[in-house]
């Protein structure tokens, strides 16, 4: 399910939402109060480069219900593929105003996915700070297919009747995650968060504000954790460069999908099954 009434960009095969922090909060609260499930995914660099590659996760971005923007190059480059982003909107940003709403009204918040400590300490920091009832948290091994092997996790959560599922287990498996069990955990909204339960547990630094505005979030986490980041930032995600050109090559209105061309231009993406699907 996608809020059809909002302009998309495409950038290479994933789309993105034109829409400001606060339109995607105020559309959050509308997928929630609509009690007909969904989930929201947060593109950047990397995702559009691991989507090459990725059938399935280029399936799970098509069935999204929002995409938000998670990277400021996104948002310099996006006037040159069709309209101008508003801003970046992160999930990491995200998380906190959208717990301060849960509290405000009243919704019921379930963690998937860090760890029992950092859900602990999470669940104990929202409470304190927002009120938000956290109604249920689990850190399972996630299985990407069978649904046999989510049940007991999917158990829970309908057991819990949370209104959103707070999805962090990184990509692609949240995003595969969140497609594939969509119908199982609705009416509930998920949102993929990767490391923000780890943020807000105080579990793992951000980098300082700064360097996010200028885009240089990718060289402060590479930094701090080389070993197992240095292949995608300096080997995977220069590939964006060619997928750029490419894209800058369609046709406008292939680039930007207006409301009323959105499901058709959409479908068309998702039947292209030349590229491999390899396992996360």
């Amino acid at each position: 399910m996608a809020l059809l009434t909002l302009p998309r960009l495409r950038i290479g095969h994933l789309p993105i939402d034109v829409l400001s922090f606060q339109e995607a909060l105020d559309s959050i609260a509308v997928l929630v109060e609509s009690r007909q499930g969904g989930f929201v995914v947060t593109p950047n660099v990397d995702h559009i480069v691991l989507a090459e590659r990725h059938l399935g996760f280029r399936e799970a971005y098509a069935h999204a219900s929002l995409s938000l923007a998670d990277g400021q190059p996104l948002v310099w480059l996006s006037p040159w593929v069709g309209k101008k982003l508003p801003e970046k909107i992160s999930g990491s940003d995200l998380v906190w105003p959208l717990l301060e709403m849960a509290g405000q009204k009243a919704w019921r918040v379930y963690f998937l996915g860090a760890t029992p400590e950092v859900n602990a300490k999470a669940k104990q920091v929202v409470w304190e700070r927002y009120g938000t009832q956290v109604v249920g948290c689990d850190a399972p091994f996630i299985s990407m297919d069978a649904l046999g092997e989510n049940s007991e996790t999917l158990d829970k959560i309908k057991e819990a009747q949370p209104d959103i599922v707070l999805v962090a287990l990184g990509a692609p498996k949240q995003e595969l995650w969140m497609h594939h069990f969509r119908e199982h955990y609705a009416p509930a909204v998920a949102l993929g968060i990767g490391a923000s339960l780890e943020f807000i547990a105080g579990t793992v630094r951000r980098a300082p504000p700064w360097i996010s505005r200028w885009g240089l979030e990718w060289a402060y986490r590479l930094m701090k954790e080389p070993r197992r980041l240095w292949r995608r930032y300096l080997v995977n995600d220069p590939k964006f460069l060619c997928i750029l050109l490419r894209t800058l090559r369609r046709p406008k209105n292939e680039r930007l999908l207006l409301p009323e061309a959105r499901e058709a231009v959409e479908a068309v993406g998702t039947s292209d099954t030349s590229s491999s699907d390899p396992q996360p």
